[in-house]
């Protein structure tokens, strides 16, 4: 962790080439800077305000240049094919993880990802385990589809968040069937260790859950950290586990709408199918589809360049909230561009997302949509410029002081 930095400090250091103007974002129709008014700096939805990798500019302008909208083929095959091949190599290359690409299933949307292996492989009043806080769709997916929520919390040690599956042993029964991995996980950003994924892995494997596996944000880690696939564990763990994941974190393309489903054995394949069929899965569109192959194959050197960038700004955020308001308990996140402020300390009448709204013009993403019991958390998209990131940091120490 770098030393404390003072207002001081960061005001002298250097502007950069992510120092996109605000007055560019302001421009953007994205839902990020356009769901607030111009008085409101976001922090919010999980994507990064940088122009993407010129590689996947250039798959995107070959189709719109030459209109190609008709139905795609890539290499003589279906277009969800290249994407599948792409994820194969993707994965070998960064996590010596071997993947059978026809136990690959390409689509448009994560969420229904996740929403689809519910629906396969549990019934409704069926229990299933969920890290908690949590991405508000896995939420959403178990109120939705009639399902019973088992929280299983992570919690703040003094040095990371964890989570200990031995808490949630006399809730777990016969009619458990789904647990629900996020790693990195959002919104602490705890990395899991191997130790620790194992225990997981134990616990499923002993309690006959599937796991679904949200690995989203799996290339976004920070020096210390590494990603593990929880499939790669072992072919006892593999045979439970499906993989949702795509590019569109760590390569700043949500609006794409490309992901992958991938089965840990043929057999979860096919019982997956035979619940949920294929074609209602839909495909991704061809723009999607170039646009990930680009991003996996040819978009390394830009993330490269990003993830130097995002180690300054969260080591800058962390240092700088422990230095000026140390009321506010922030433990640096191990991967993903998201912090998880614990602003119980602040003693305030209000959620901290309504305080911060309202008197300091930040658009933070509120806690209580991650658990109803986080309304004095918020948490932080730190994945923009500097210079955005301090006029942040500067109206979060403002507005704390002014209500001292």
């Amino acid at each position: 962790m770098a030393v404390a930095e003072t207002r001081s400090d960061r005001k002298s250091a250097p502007a950069n080439a992510f120092d996109v103007p605000e007055s560019v974002l302001r421009t953007l129709r994205n839902s990020k800077w356009s769901k607030y008014g111009p008085d409101v700096l976001p922090a919010w939805v999980a994507e990064m305000d940088f122009s993407v990798a010129e590689p996947i500019q250039q798959a995107v302008r070959r189709i719109v240049d030459a209109r190609d909208y008709g139905y795609p083929m890539r290499d003589g095959d279906r277009a969800g094919v290249a994407v599948a091949k792409a994820f194969v190599q993707r994965m070998k290359d960064r996590f010596a993880w071997e993947v059978d690409q026809a136990l690959v299933l390409p689509l448009a949307d994560l969420v229904q990802g996740t929403y689809a292996p519910v629906l396969a492989f549990s019934e409704p009043g069926d229990g299933v385990v969920l890290q908690v806080p949590n991405y508000p769709p896995f939420r959403d997916v178990i109120q939705t589809t009639g399902r019973r929520l088992i929280p299983l919390q992570m919690r703040n040690n003094g040095t990371r968040h964890v989570c200990d599956t031995a808490e949630i042993a006399g809730a777990v029964d016969a009619r458990t069937r789904i647990f629900v991995l996020c790693n990195p996980q959002n919104p602490t950003g705890r990395v899991f260790t191997r130790d620790e994924l194992m225990a997981m892995a134990r616990f499923a494997i002993e309690r006959d859950m599937i796991v679904i596996s949200d690995e989203i944000h799996q290339d976004i880690t920070y020096p210390g950290h590494r990603h593990i696939p929880f499939a790669s564990l072992g072919p006892e763990t593999a045979e439970r586990t499906i993989t949702i994941t795509s590019p569109t974190k760590s390569f700043n393309i949500p609006g794409l709408r490309c992901a992958v489903l991938h089965f840990g054995t043929a057999q979860l394949r096919e019982r997956f199918l035979k619940r949920i069929p294929a074609r209602l899965m839909g495909d991704p569109n061809v723009i999607g589809v170039d646009a990930t192959v680009a991003a996996w194959t040819q978009g390394q050197p830009w993330l490269d360049t990003v993830m130097a960038h995002l180690l300054r700004a969260r080591d800058r955020m962390v240092s700088t909230l422990r230095a000026e308001v140390p009321e506010i308990r922030c433990l640096a996140p191990d991967g993903t561009f998201l912090a998880w402020l614990d602003c119980t300390g602040l003693g305030l009448k209000t959620s901290a997302f309504d305080f911060f709204h309202n008197e300091a013009k930040i658009g933070f993403s509120a806690g209580e949509t991650f658990d109803p019991a986080c309304a004095q958390y918020v948490r932080f998209n730190f994945a923009t410029s500097m210079s955005i990131l301090d006029k942040i940091l500067d109206r979060v120490i403002d507005s704390v002081r002014r209500q001292a």
